[in-house]
């Protein structure tokens, strides 16, 4: 996190001798400095923090003004809290929905297998007495028309 340190300048602390006039009385040329400072020493660059990019990003939360930080807060809030309701009341629905097709559609759906199961046989011994009807049929004799032919 980055630390800021406050200098004062030695002239707001001691304040020069003036006149009545408000004139100063001294004329120093230790106020003219040139522009190499000890700050812009390439030698003295500090070592990296060991910050992570969180810390980095909670320090530029004061950039942004209070007001529109409680909007933001306050947008994302509502924003969450909308998708939290949907999620929860979507998985109630889905559970209402996969519980009530184990407890309705399974059994109905047995029930219309069985049907069917039973159409079936039906329809097979249907078939099978038409064929018993023919068979005793075939045996017997001829009718007055001619010879019999053999049932396939």
């Amino acid at each position: 996190m980055v630390k800021l340190e406050e200098l004062e300048d030695e002239h707001f602390i001691n304040k020069p001798d003036t006149t009545k006039d408000g004139a100063l009385l001294v004329d120093d040329d230790e106020d003219y400095t040139d522009t190499d400072s000890e700050i812009s020493d390439d030698d003295a660059v500090e070592p990296p923090l060991d910050e992570t990019l969180l810390d980095r990003l909670s320090a530029l939360r004061d950039i942004v003004p209070p007001k529109t930080r409680a909007r933001l807060a306050s947008a994302t809030q509502s924003v969450y809290s909308a998708a939290n309701a949907s999620i929860t009341y979507g998985g109630k629905s889905l559970w209402v929905i996969a519980t009530s097709i184990l407890l309705l559609g399974i059994p109905y759906a047995l029930a219309l297998g069985e049907e069917q199961q039973y159409m079936e046989e039906e329809r097979q011994r249907g078939m099978m007495e038409q064929g018993a009807q023919g068979m005793i049929q075939g045996g017997q004799a001829p009718g007055p028309g001619g010879d019999a032919k053999p049932a396939l």
